[in-house]
């Protein structure tokens, strides 16, 4: 296994409904990603902003992103992560999807779809535990609303690292913040949250505030405002086992049965 992964998260404006154009856009970022990075994150939803009318842009597994996201694994020998608005079965899901160099592909459906948007109404809540290892860490994706319930992101299976991609808006970037340092701080966790900056068709400001914790809840990627940036940490796997040695709260944790 790797005992430190390097860690890159793209902090970008998105365009509406366009795949094509957020593609174009998101390859010149990738010229400027380090040769060391083992992992590469997006917002949610990257291709096409946060939007409700799926049928326009979806896309089926392996699809134009998918095959996108896979060339440039293999560039970058990293994998590769963000949501897609995708078709499946007869259903639309906000899925985040991760690509690595030799091919497999990883994925979690949105548990807590975003009522307050009606995101309920036009996308399919998923039931699968988001849960794979890379390079010997155990990793657990979730998507921006599921920040909010502590209980679906509790760690009962011992992940060493939380992901969240999000369009986090600007009136609840409070939240945000302090939800982030709460999840890697109850969970002995490094948690990674990545969010969008710009505004949307809808007239939605996302001010970013992307982020990196340690897991005593310290930021260890540095105060990250509404920038276009590329942020960028580094996770050490033995810190992380010293801290849960030392400071042994896992033990004490309630279980729960979600289904």
């Amino acid at each position: 296994m790797k005992s430190k992964l390097q860690l890159t998260a793209l902090q970008i404006p998105l365009f509406w409904e366009s795949p094509l154009k957020n593609r174009a856009y998101i390859d010149r970022k990738f010229q400027s990603i380090k040769a060391s990075t083992d992992i590469v994150l997006l917002p949610e939803m990257f291709t096409t902003g946060f939007t409700m009318t799926p049928e326009t842009i979806a896309e089926p597994m392996g699809g134009p992103s998918m095959q996108w996201m896979q060339t440039w694994a293999t560039k970058l020998d990293a994998a590769i992560g963000g949501s897609l608005v995708i078709y499946e079965g007869g259903y639309y899901y906000n899925r985040f999807v991760i690509v690595t160099p030799s091919g497999d592909v990883m994925h979690y459906d949105k548990r807590h779809t975003f009522t307050l948007a009606g995101e309920h109404k036009t996308f399919r809540a998923g039931s699968n535990e988001g849960i794979f290892e890379y390079e010997g860490w155990k990793i657990c994706l979730r998507i921006c609303y599921d920040l909010r319930f502590p209980v679906w992101s509790r760690n009962t299976q011992d992940y060493d690292v939380l992901f969240y991609v999000a369009n986090w808006p600007k009136p609840r970037i409070h939240a945000w913040d302090t939800l982030l340092q709460a999840r890697a701080i109850e969970n002995l966790s490094y948690v990674v949250g990545v969010n969008r900056i710009g505004e949307d068709e809808k007239g939605h400001l996302y001010p970013g505030h992307s982020a990196v914790y340690d897991p005593l809840g310290n930021s260890v990627s540095g105060k990250i405002s509404a920038v276009e940036t590329l942020v960028t940490a580094e996770l050490d796997y033995l810190e992380l086992q010293a801290h849960r040695k030392r400071l042994r709260f896992l033990e004490d944790r309630d279980d729960f049965d979600l289904y």
